[in-house]
């Protein structure tokens, strides 16, 4: 459905690229696979044009959108559905996405996620990977690269590294501009994500990983013994068998892993350590 049809101009501050390719519509549903009795969650869902068919297939829904506009709209283009079609006005950068999870079904979200806030909501998002069951989002095919990038790949960074901890990330299909209007002067791909039950690789304190991971990747041109100098010495660094003359983007998701752990172990010494001098 073109949003000329409706008369709602997509809007920049919002990020509005509407879907609108019957075929790359199609293509998404099949990868998504939503059965009846599933709880979905549709983030953005612009003109309705992944809503219909995420309806049809799953007969409830619960949809996040931000634009006002957009809401009278959606609510009459669905009401046959009623109850079982929820709107959430709201902006999902900050919604709480465990409000949805009330009862055992895990969440499966969707998304044709505007650009200019898609990095973040992933972040967001993975802060609730327990509640998850899967992830499909519509992304710049920057972004999802970035996701998909292995060590040593110019793609591959802290964002690479946060997801792949918490999820199987699957690069599924590249989607052009054309598929849009109106049309984004970038291309698009559809990425999976698809939280762990635990992950693979854990962390002692996922607080602490996540710090290290962000303060690794400060500057990525940089060496790790610079960016991490803050945090730990190097010679800890070297204890678990990282080369500290190396650049983040060559360490694996495993080793930073390794290297957080270590940081655990050395703020607890360090607490107790300042624990016990104070008592003397």
């Amino acid at each position: 459905m073109k949003q000329s049809s409706l008369g709602h101009q997509a809007r920049k501050r919002f990020g509005q690229n509407f879907l609108q390719n019957p075929g790359i519509i199609r293509r998404i549903i099949r990868a998504i696979h939503p059965k009846p009795g599933q709880h979905l969650v549709e983030i953005g869902p612009g003109l309705g044009a992944l809503t219909e068919e995420l309806l049809a297939a799953a007969g409830e829904l619960d949809v996040v959108e931000l634009d006002r506009d957009l809401i009278p709209i959606l609510r009459t283009q669905f009401f046959r559905y009623e109850q079982n079609f929820r709107i959430h006005e709201a902006d999902a950068l900050k919604f709480d996405f465990a409000q949805l999870a009330n009862d055992e079904r895990p969440l499966r979200v969707v998304g044709n996620l505007p650009y200019n806030i898609s990095t973040p909501l992933i972040f967001h998002l993975l802060s609730h990977s327990g509640l998850i069951e899967d992830m499909y989002f519509m992304l710049q095919k920057e972004v999802v690269e970035r996701l998909a990038a292995h060590p040593g790949d110019s793609a591959y960074g802290r964002l690479s590294i946060m997801a792949q901890y918490y999820c199987e990330v699957s690069n599924l299909f590249l989607v052009g501009p054309e598929a849009f209007h109106p049309k984004p002067k970038v291309d698009s791909a559809i990425v999976k994500l698809k939280p762990y039950p635990t992950p693979p690789h854990l962390a002692d304190n996922p607080k602490d990983f996540e710090t290290l991971v962000r303060t690794a990747f400060t500057q990525r041109r940089k060496t790790l013994r610079n960016n991490l100098k803050q945090l730990l010495p190097v010679e800890l660094i070297e204890e678990v068998g990282i080369d500290p003359g190396i650049r983040p983007e060559r360490i694996s998701l495993p080793e930073f892993v390794t290297l957080a752990n270590r940081y655990s172990l050395y703020l607890q010494q360090q607490s107790q350590s300042e624990s016990e001098n104070t008592h003397e």
